[in-house]
C-alpha cells in the first residue's frame, strides 16, 4: 500500500463524527460559485464573489440552482450549510470524497451523492464525486473542481428548452442526475472499444510486451467504474418509494428512466468484465500456442539429427578395425547416406502433417 493511499485513509482517524476535513487532492484557489435562478419567464444566471451571496436565495419564489466547486474550501461549504441548517454529517459526507453512491433523507432537505465520470485529456476515465442536495424549491450542488457534464443543463436553462423552467427543483435534480448518467454511456463506449483493441491484437498476433499489464489495468478500471454506478439502483428505488413532498409524484417518473438507464449499463459493465475474463484467457492461449510452435520445431530439429547424431558418433570413433574407414569413397557415401534420411525424415513428417 502506497503512502499517498495510507495518508488518505487515515486522515480523519482521532476527529469526531461531523468533522470537516477535506479528503481529495484536487485544490482550487478560488472558490466557484454559481447560481441559476429561474421560473418560466425569466431566468437570472450569475457567477458569485462569496459564499454570503447565496445566502439571499433560500427564499426565492423560483427554482434555484447553487453550484459550488472547490472541496478544499471548508470554511465556505461550512457557512452556507450553516445557512441552509444542513447536518454536520452531511457536511462531512460532502467533503469526504471517498462516499459511496447514497440518499440520506432528512425532514426538510433530501442529500444524494453520486460519481461523475469523465474521460481527461491522457485517455483515462477520472472519477469525482458530486453531492446535491434538494430543498424546497432548490438543489445545491458540490464538485471537486472546475469541469462537469451539466452543460447541457445550463443550456437547456438558460434558453428554457424542455420542461426544465415549468417544473420544481425535484425536476432540476433529476436532470443533474440524468446527465451524469447518460455520460457513463459514454465511459461505456470508451471501455469497450478498448477490448475490442485488444481482441483485435491478440487475434493478429500484434501483441506487445506490455499488454498483459495493459489487460489488468483495464479490469482495474471496469471494477472502478462498477463500484461507481451499482449502488445507484438503490438510491433511485428509494427517491422512487420515498414519499416527501419534495419530490412529485409525477416527477418520480422520469426518475424510472435513470433506473432503465443504470440497469443498461450494469449489464454491460458485467459482459465487459466476462470479456475482460475471457482476453485472459485468449492471451494465454496465444501465448501456450505460440509456445507449442516453438517446441515443436525444436522437437522435429532434434528428431532429425539424433540418426545424424548417432552416425556421426559411431563413425567418429577411433577403432582401427571400422571397415569403411579405408574404403575410397567412405566420405561420399557417409555424407549421402546424411542427406538421404534428412530428407527422408522430413517427407515422413510432412506426410504426419507435423510440418
Amino acid at each position: 500500500m502506497s503512502k499517498n493511499r495510507i495518508k488518505k485513509q487515515y486522515k480523519k482517524l482521532g476527529k469526531s463524527p461531523g468533522s470537516m476535513i477535506y479528503t481529495g487532492e484536487k485544490s482550487t484557489k478560488k472558490l466557484f460559485i454559481e447560481v441559476f435562478d429561474y421560473n418560466v419567464e425569466k431566468c437570472i444566471e450569475k457567477e458569485l464573489a462569496t459564499i454570503e451571496d447565496a445566502f439571499n436565495f433560500k427564499l426565492s419564489d423560483s427554482v434555484t440552482w447553487i453550484n459550488i466547486n472547490g472541496l478544499n474550501h471548508v470554511e465556505d461549504i461550512e457557512k452556507l450549510g450553516t445557512h441552509y441548517n444542513l447536518h454536520p454529517l452531511v457536511l462531512e459526507d460532502i467533503v469526504s470524497i471517498s462516499q459511496r453512491p447514497k440518499i440520506d433523507e432528512y425532514d426538510d432537505y433530501l442529500f444524494v451523492v453520486l460519481k461523475m465520470l469523465y474521460i481527461d485529456k491522457n485517455d483515462t476515465i477520472t472519477s469525482e464525486q458530486v453531492s446535491f442536495v434538494l430543498g424546497k424549491g432548490y438543489v445545491l450542488s458540490f464538485q471537486e473542481s472546475e469541469g462537469d457534464v451539466f452543460d447541457a443543463v445550463r443550456e437547456r436553462i438558460r434558453q428554457g428548452k424542455g420542461r426544465a423552467r415549468t417544473l420544481q427543483a425535484d425536476y432540476l435534480l433529476y436532470i443533474l442526475m440524468d446527465a451524469i448518467v447518460d455520460h457513463y454511456f459514454t465511459i461505456i463506449e470508451a471501455l469497450g472499444d478498448k477490448i475490442e483493441d485488444f481482441e483485435d491484437c491478440i487475434f493478429s498476433g500484434q501483441v506487445s510486451k506490455t499488454i498483459n499489464k495493459d489487460i489488468q489495468d483495464l479490469k482495474r478500471e471496469i471494477l472502478r467504474v462498477r463500484r461507481a454506478i451499482f449502488p445507484l439502483r438503490e438510491v433511485i428505488n428509494r427517491i422512487e418509494k420515498h414519499e416527501s413532498p419534495l419530490i412529485l409524484k409525477k416527477t418520480k417518473t422520469f426518475y424510472r428512466d435513470i433506473y432503465d438507464h443504470i440497469i443498461q449499463v450494469s449489464e454491460n459493465i458485467d459482459i465487459y468484465r466476462e470479456m475482460i475474463w475471457g482476453l485472459m484467457d485468449m492471451y494465454m492461449t496465444t501465448i501456450s500456442n505460440k509456445m507449442n510452435e516453438v517446441m515443436k520445431v525444436l522437437t522435429i530439429m532434434a528428431s532429425i539429427f539424433i540418426p545424424l547424431t548417432f552416425i556421426a558418433g559411431v563413425y567418429g570413433m577411433n577403432f582401427d578395425n571400422i571397415p569403411e574407414l579405408h574404403y575410397e569413397y567412405a566420405y561420399p557415401v557417409f555424407w549421402g547416406s546424411m542427406v538421404i534420411i534428412f530428407l527422408g525424415m522430413l517427407y515422413y513428417f510432412k506426410r504426419k502433417k507435423w510440418l
